[in-house]
């Protein structure tokens, strides 16, 4: 983590010591050393997210982000909104996220709904993932979150996950385990 001055290397966020993880580029499950090449230190959340995925999948994870990396736990790269201080230099205020979900007008679809097709998409992720599925809810909802191609807004997790619950494929224990039946 020194040598990454703190900061997250997926998002290069601050990186609190109580929410740092190792990531093995190459995973350990799969002969993955644990040597400074291979190893890089990231929140707890990118590293269950990225679990035993091959380094081929993680790089595909990292790009599908398009240069707007979104952390699981939120807070890397936060918007930001750049405002001329004084001629030839810019400061950066960062814009805080939005603390309430849009409502729907009547006659509009609520907008923290998720298409079936979404749905099936993040089943069959979830199938892809064997063993390594987020354990906890909290991996899961970040796991959700850090699925690129499908842009779930933290809404949108709830509502998936309410409606995974519903269709008996997850169960959820007073201890916020996660349970599946995909």
């Amino acid at each position: 983590m020194f040598a990454q001055g703190g900061l997250c290397f997926f998002c290069s966020a601050p990186l609190p010591k109580s929410e740092a993880s190792v990531e093995h580029l190459v995973a350990s499950s799969r002969a993955g050393s644990n040597s400074d090449d291979n190893c890089v230190a990231c929140c707890k959340a990118m590293n269950g997210l990225l679990g035993s995925m091959s380094l081929k999948e993680k790089i595909k994870v990292v790009l599908n982000q398009k240069g707007q990396f979104k952390c699981p736990n939120g807070i890397g790269n936060p918007p930001t909104k750049q405002v001329a201080k004084q001629p030839g230099k810019v400061k950066v205020i960062v814009e805080p996220a939005a603390t309430t979900a849009p409502q729907a007008s009547p006659g509009q679809a609520n907008p923290n709904e998720v298409s079936p097709e979404k749905i099936i998409k993040v089943i069959e992720n979830l199938k892809s993932r064997g063993n390594a599925r987020p354990k906890h809810l909290s991996s899961l909802k970040a796991t959700l979150r850090a699925l690129a191609s499908l842009k779930l807004t933290l809404p949108q997790v709830v509502y998936v996950l309410e409606q995974l619950q519903a269709g008996g494929k997850i169960s959820i224990d007073s201890s916020e385990i996660v349970t599946y039946k995909l």
